[in-house]
């Protein structure tokens, strides 16, 4: 049966569609030995489909994975300049699963990692509002006045953001632990709102995505997602 190019690597499992309308603009896809081009169509039982040069197999069975990204690592599967990389610690991980979406450099916690490309596109598009749950520490204590800034939105160089749910969760001497829910996924975005009411962020750790909890996984370690939890977050997206 044929299929557009972005939807069969997502299948089996070789990037999300996003990732793999990427790989066909840079010329890394090829079909019967054909450069790909968006919207081209091919069948995978009957086509030579190849990526990087390497021809691709047929549908993986799909893995789901929660991993806690540790500080001072990049999210993504390799890096030019040669940093600790997600790929790193999944050594023992034989499918070849990739990010949905991204914690920076300087930020740790919950990342899902997949091979389902229909689930990786359902989480990252917007009309999703997938929320998402960061333990944050900070200089200082949010005021009333600041959280109420949070919870309308707080304007950035690109627009409002959308309202925050703000939860304070310790307070020290100088500095206290807020948690955080936003659905958006803007660049840096839960550091700058901070930053715009007053209270930069030292630390930051995703602790929750949808129903999906980072819960006892240590920095670098991470888990199969069980059926059902898998079975929740489909139908929580649709």
């Amino acid at each position: 049966m044929e299929e557009r190019i972005q939807k069969i690597l997502s299948k089996c499992g070789i990037a999300s569609r996003r990732k793999a309308e990427e790989l066909i603009l840079e010329g890394l896809v090829t079909v019967n030995g054909v450069p790909a081009v968006l919207g081209m169509k091919a069948d995978l039982e009957r086509d030579h489909i190849k990526v990087r040069g390497r021809l691709i197999g047929g549908v993986q069975t799909k893995v789901y994975l929660a991993f806690h990204k540790p500080l001072q690592c990049i999210t993504a599967m390799d890096d030019p300049e040669g940093r600790p990389t997600v790929k790193d610690f999944l050594k023992r991980v034989k499918a070849a699963v990739y990010p949905v979406g991204r914690l920076d450099y300087n930020s740790e916690g919950l990342l899902l990692l997949t091979n389902d490309g229909d689930l990786a596109q359902a989480v990252l598009h917007p009309r999703s509002k997938v929320p998402k749950t960061y333990r944050i520490k900070i200089d200082g204590v949010l005021e009333d006045s600041d959280i109420a800034k949070l919870e309308r939105g707080i304007r950035l160089e690109e627009g409002v953001t959308a309202p925050a749910k703000v939860r304070t969760v310790k307070v020290l001497k100088a500095n206290s632990w807020v948690d955080i829910t936003i659905h958006e996924g803007r660049k840096r975005q839960v550091r700058r709102m901070l930053e715009r009411v007053g209270h930069p962020v030292s630390r930051l750790i995703r602790i929750r995505i949808n129903g999906l909890a980072l819960g006892d996984l240590k920095p670098g370690e991470y888990r199969y997602l069980t059926a059902e939890e898998v079975a929740k977050l489909k139908t929580e997206l649709k």
